[in-house]
């Protein structure tokens, strides 16, 4: 396998594998969800429904990803380096985002997704549930469990474990997963260790550890621990769909795309792919389109549907929603980063300059 070291920076295949799991996302909303629903669309698709039914498992091969790519970014960078890095990922694309969902909900009057200010603003944080107001648009719920997983990330950088005891953390994380899902069922665990997902950041972060260490047997005993838990862990999610909309995949199918999920990611992991500036592009833009694509995408759908058909609405939806995910990556959100990331790496460096003062004031 290519180590980190050759990949210069950036991975052009793990760019193009986020494009794709969020088409997937997309096409389980827009072909699938919307229709199954109630209030959300009005036409449905059953020809691509059993094929979109697919598509949620996208969120899950997110989270390999993540798990590969934070572990990436939190190598050798101190803990008020990594929250800046990732800050100045998430949180301007995010409210620019939430911004235009608000607007364009707003304006719409869709009955099944009203907005308020009150909405707004606590969207504003990225916790908006924890201050008694729903999300502005619901497929923001795995972002918050990708910031839960950046905090467990951001505290071990801090106290210099992440790059000694990257192994015997993923272990101790997978334990206490294994333990919440199988035995215990506490709610509280399953969203402060992010229990039910576990598995899948463990797997990307082994993955990764595995490029920059080899494939050390301890290493691939527990990456393939991970590998059996992710999997088993696909049926929890087949229960909820089962009770909500009366249809899931069937085991088969679900382990089957629960392997393939995982080999997609390695494969991409193998592939010496150059990161050119629209493959960047590319990657850049499923943040804003996964943020975008949902309630926004439903009221475009009812819109268009009477005067131009449901396949060309649908098809319409997507079109717009991809140019406007590039379009706020090249105007907004692009520009708010380069604005704000110097700003707050300014001020870290006043915070290490205050605690290197302290530091010297404490021992003179």
């Amino acid at each position: 396998m290519r180590t980190i070291d050759d990949t210069k920076g950036r991975m052009g295949s793990l760019d193009l594998l986020r494009l794709f799991a969020a088409v997937a996302v997309v096409a389980f909303h827009y072909l699938f969800r919307g229709a199954v629903a109630d209030g959300y669309l009005s036409v449905a698709y059953p020809e691509a429904a059993p094929f979109a039914l697919f598509g949620y498992l996208g969120v899950r091969l997110f989270f390999l990803i993540s798990g590969f790519v934070i572990a990436w970014s939190a190598e050798g960078r101190d803990v008020l380096s990594f929250f800046v890095a990732r800050f100045t990922r998430l949180w301007p694309g995010f409210v620019i985002c939430m911004t235009i969902t608000f607007a364009v909900m707003a304006a719409s009057a869709h009955p099944a997704f009203p907005v308020s200010w009150a909405q707004y603003f606590a969207n504003v944080t990225m916790f908006a549930p924890a201050l008694g107001q729903p999300f502005m648009d619901g497929a923001y719920w795995s972002i918050v469990l990708e910031i839960v997983f950046y905090f467990w990330v951001a505290l071990a950088v801090a106290i210099g474990w992440f790059d000694r005891f990257r192994l015997e953390l993923a272990t101790g994380w997978l334990l206490v997963a294994v333990a919440n899902e199988l035995l215990i069922d506490n709610a509280a665990a399953r969203l402060l260790f992010v229990t039910e997902y576990a598995g899948f950041f463990i797997g990307g972060l082994l993955a990764f550890d595995i490029m920059r260490r080899g494939a050390k047997p301890e290493t691939l005993v527990v990456a393939a621990a991970a590998l059996v838990f992710s999997l088993s862990s696909l049926f929890t999610g087949r229960a909820w769909m089962l009770e909500h909309y009366g249809v899931a995949l069937s085991p088969v199918q679900l382990i089957s795309a629960g392997i393939g999920v995982h080999a997609i990611f390695l494969a991409a992991l193998f592939i010496r792919l150059r990161a050119s500036a629209i493959v960047a592009l590319l990657g850049a833009l499923t943040y804003p389109l996964y943020l975008l694509h949902q309630h926004i995408g439903y009221a475009l759908i009812e819109a268009l549907a009477p005067a131009l058909g449901r396949w060309e609405a649908a098809g319409a939806a997507f079109a717009l929603i991809f140019a406007a995910a590039a379009l706020v990556v090249v105007a907004l959100e692009r520009p708010a980063q380069r604005w704000l990331k110097p700003r707050l790496a300014k001020l870290v460096e006043v915070l290490r300059l205050r605690r290197s003062v302290d530091f010297i004031r404490g021992t003179g």
